[in-house]
């Protein structure tokens, strides 16, 4: 999915407009090209106190939120092979993920170039921790075929209401119908359970960044088992 400039005459989604009592149940749906903007922030809202951010970017929260949309922005620019999804609930972008299909979540070349004016942007300190994360996940990425899970996040306010497991339910759907491996890392333990009830499994662990990190895979299951 190549992603062009928004266009200005589009409607766009930017905020939750969910009860803060509510567990909505949201539309989980291919992104648009035109929601790129309101699904970067949600992204960078929604990740901004990940452990691994706060190691790689810094302690000040709205310093991360603004780096973090930079390198979001720049990633999925960079990264036209990327088939993200997002969680909509009324006219709000309220979560989302990215998925990259089998053979195309490590950058080549191209998008190397192509993200560097970005990561350059981060600073040189940033630069070589994220440098350092980035090269520990790539070390661990499967070699067999599979489909990439991430970043995912649902809004800050809306944390906990199960956005996250109807994102994750949808995802591993088309999981199971095209017969394919996924695989993720994440840096939070309380995500792992939830990556376990979708039928995950952790391969391997591993600090980064004085970080722990979980690296979990997942077997396509039949529909019925699923």
């Amino acid at each position: 999915m190549i992603f062009p400039p928004r266009d200005k005459r589009r409607p766009c989604w930017y905020g939750p407009i969910v009860n803060p009592a509510e567990r909505p149940v949201v539309e989980v749906r291919d992104l648009l090209p035109h929601e790129l903007a309101p699904f970067i922030d949600v992204l960078a809202r929604g990740m901004r106190d990940n452990p691994m951010h706060v190691a790689a970017l810094g302690t000040d929260p709205e310093q991360r939120r603004r780096l973090l949309h930079r390198l979001f922005t720049g990633f999925f620019r960079a990264m036209p092979t990327q088939t993200p999804l997002v969680a909509v609930h009324g006219l709000a972008i309220v979560g989302g993920t990215g998925v990259a299909p089998p053979g195309s979540c490590q950058p080549g070349g191209a998008q190397r170039l192509r993200l560097l004016p970005t990561m350059l942007a981060v600073g040189p300190r940033r630069l070589v921790r994220i440098n350092s994360w980035m090269s520990t996940w790539a070390k661990r990425d499967l070699e067999e075929p599979h489909v990439h899970l991430g970043p995912l996040a649902v809004d800050a306010p809306l944390q906990g209401r199960g956005i996250g497991t109807q994102i994750l339910r949808e995802h591993t759907r088309r999981l199971d119908a095209s017969g394919v491996v996924g695989y993720l890392e994440t840096d939070k333990e309380e995500n792992v359970r939830l990556y376990e009830r979708h039928g995950y499994e952790v391969i391997g662990e591993q600090s980064v960044l004085g970080v722990p990190n979980w690296f979990m895979r997942r077997e396509p299951m039949e529909p019925d088992a699923a």
